[in-house]
């Protein structure tokens, strides 16, 4: 999950050493669990589908930000399909592994890419297309994915997934889950929660006068996405399913 709108930030084109620290530590963290917790192979898979999907979600904001006049993505070094720079410890290993192991599920977040709006060309408007494009990346992913999915799976396997069941060989697995993933990540970024992608279209409509105390108490909003996703479950479950049921549609 991430927004636009952060200061800028000095230019980093290297993963420090404490930020490595954190990612072998994750991922030994992950290693220990996976030896003392029996995991199905699906959930792997769906951690190792989501991560990719996660980056790329947030490449794509500091790609839009570069055409419309702001390389402070470009100067961090964040334009890069490598995905160490992007890496959050906690939101892109630790917290999903231990979600995925414990069978919850998985969410996540990769670093946000720094964006100065000021430096966008027109900032109020750039700054929802800066902030779109992640969600419509999910969403063009999920397509590619699912097309390719109807194209290459047999008749007997659509059915079968269709009817709720997993494919159990790995590679339609992860064409299956990626797609999936991208759906979850696209409609989740699109709600209109700060600091979430869809307030961008909120904050668009605000009146001039409100902008400077509401960007002031934004930063500090992280932790509402959070608090609907433990505390209303099942209100998420019902905005998604709409839309998992299209994307099923699609799979033929």
């Amino acid at each position: 999950m991430d927004s636009t709108g952060y200061p800028q930030r000095p230019p980093r084109r290297a993963l420090s050493r404490s930020t490595g620290l954190w990612v072998v530590a994750g991922l030994v963290l992950a290693f220990v669990l996976l030896r003392l917790h029996r995991v199905h192979s699906y959930e792997l898979v769906f951690f190792a589908v989501l991560v990719p999907s996660i980056i790329l979600h947030e490449i794509s904001h500091g790609a839009v930000a570069l055409h419309y006049g702001d390389d402070t993505a470009k100067r961090a070094g964040r334009l890069t399909l490598n995905p160490l720079p992007h890496i959050d410890p906690f939101g892109t290993i630790i917290l999903p592994a231990l979600l995925v192991l414990s069978g919850v599920g998985a969410f996540g977040w990769a670093k946000p890419v720094p964006v100065n709006v000021s430096r966008l060309r027109n900032p109020r408007d750039n700054e929802v297309a800066v902030a779109l494009v992640g969600p419509a990346v999910n969403i063009a992913l999920a397509v590619i994915f699912g097309l390719a999915f109807r194209e290459m799976a047999p008749p007997f396997l659509r059915f079968a997934v269709s009817e709720g069941y997993l494919p159990s060989s790995i590679g339609y697995q992860a064409l299956f889950l990626a797609g999936y993933a991208n759906v979850m990540l696209a409609v989740f970024n699109l709600l209109p929660i700060p600091p979430l992608d869809g307030s961008a279209v909120v904050e668009r409509f605000l009146p001039e006068r409100w902008l400077a105390g509401y960007l002031r108490i934004r930063p500090f909003t992280l932790v509402v996405p959070l608090l609907v996703i433990l505390v209303f479950p099942s209100a998420l479950e019902a905005v998604f399913q709409p839309f998992l049921s299209a994307w099923g549609h699609l799979l033929g």
